[in-house]
């Protein structure tokens, strides 16, 4: 039912909904990925590195509230599955040497020897 007011207007949530359903029978796929191209390039201008890093951490935390380990694990894989078919040996060398030097700037010997006997006794286990 519709939702007017005093004057028997059109609310705004409603106008926009039939604004939204009208555009979407005028328009293909290919439209909305332009628009949404040209916001994605307009945003990137308008705010630097900090602001995607907080919506980021604001649209993680959301998603962790309300997906389970599975969730990530196939994502994970998913995510693994499509870089292996676009990436080469040297990609990995390369982000694998980034990570390592990395972690030695992060970390002292006493992580190395932790995880070292961790690693260690899954090996023996398995």
């Amino acid at each position: 039912m519709a939702n007017n007011n005093e004057n028997n207007k059109m609310s705004r949530e409603e106008a926009g909904r039939k604004g939204g359903e009208k555009t979407s029978q005028n328009h293909d796929k290919e439209f909305y990925q332009e628009i949404g191209h040209k916001g994605g390039e307009t945003t990137s201008q308008n705010h630097d590195k900090e602001f995607y890093q907080e919506i980021g951490e604001k649209g993680g935390e959301k998603t962790s509230q309300t997906h389970d380990k599975e969730f990530y694990q196939e994502i994970g894989e998913k995510g693994g599955e499509k870089t292996s078919q676009t990436h080469d040996k040297e990609f990995y060398q390369e982000i694998g040497q980034k990570g390592g030097e990395k972690t030695s700037q992060n970390h002292d010997k006493e992580f190395y020897r932790e995880i070292g006997e961790k690693g260690g006794r899954q090996r023996r286990s398995g």
